[in-house]
C-alpha cells in the first residue's frame, strides 16, 4: 500500500505557486516540490497528485491519495472528468493536466481521501510548507500551457 499526500497553493490566483507531495510506503519515505513563476492553486493540487502518481516505479500499486482539494477529489470521485472528456473538455479548464492524471492513474488502483486543509492534520501541513516554499523560490519553472493559453485568453 502507497500513501500519497498532496497539496498545492498559489499568491495570487494566477500567481507564482508550488506543489508539495508526500510518498510514503513502510519504512520508505519522500518529499517532492516544485515553484512556478504564474499558475493557479486548482492547477498546483492536480499537478501535486500527477507528480505523485507519476513517481512510483511499479505499475498496478495500491495507492491512496489523500488530498484537501475538493475541486481534484470531486471532479474525479463524481467522475466529471470523464464527461470533460467525452465533450473534448469544451469550457473546462487544466485539460492539459486532467489528461496527464487520466493517463498515469489507468497504471494503478486509485482511491482518494479527503483531507481537511490546514486543520492540523501532520502531512497536509507539511506538503502545504512544500508547496508555499516552492512558490517563493528564485528560478521558478515556467508553466507554459498555462502561461500560453492564458496569454491567448484561452481556457487552461
Amino acid at each position: 500500500m502507497i500513501e500519497i499526500f498532496t497539496d498545492g497553493a498559489s499568491s495570487g490566483n494566477p500567481g507564482p505557486g508550488g506543489y508539495g507531495v508526500i510518498l510514503r510506503s513502510g519504512k520508505h519515505y519522500k518529499e517532492l516540490s516544485e515553484g512556478f513563476r504564474k499558475t493557479t492553486n486548482n492547477r498546483m493540487e492536480l499537478l501535486a497528485v500527477i507528480k505523485g502518481l507519476e513517481a512510483l516505479k511499479t505499475p498496478n500499486q495500491d495507492v491512496t491519495i489523500y488530498s484537501d482539494s475538493k475541486y481534484v477529489i470531486d471532479s474525479i470521485e463524481k467522475k466529471w472528468v470523464n464527461g470533460w472528456l467525452l465533450k473534448g473538455f469544451a469550457g473546462k479548464k487544466n485539460k492539459d493536466l486532467w489528461l496527464r492524471y487520466l493517463d498515469v492513474s489507468k497504471l494503478h488502483k486509485v482511491k482518494f481521501v479527503w483531507v481537511r486543509g490546514h486543520n492540523g492534520h501532520p502531512e497536509n501541513e507539511r506538503c502545504d510548507v512544500l508547496a508555499v516554499t516552492a512558490g517563493k523560490q528564485k528560478n521558478l519553472l515556467i508553466d507554459s500551457v498555462f502561461e500560453v493559453e492564458n496569454a491567448k485568453g484561452g481556457l487552461i
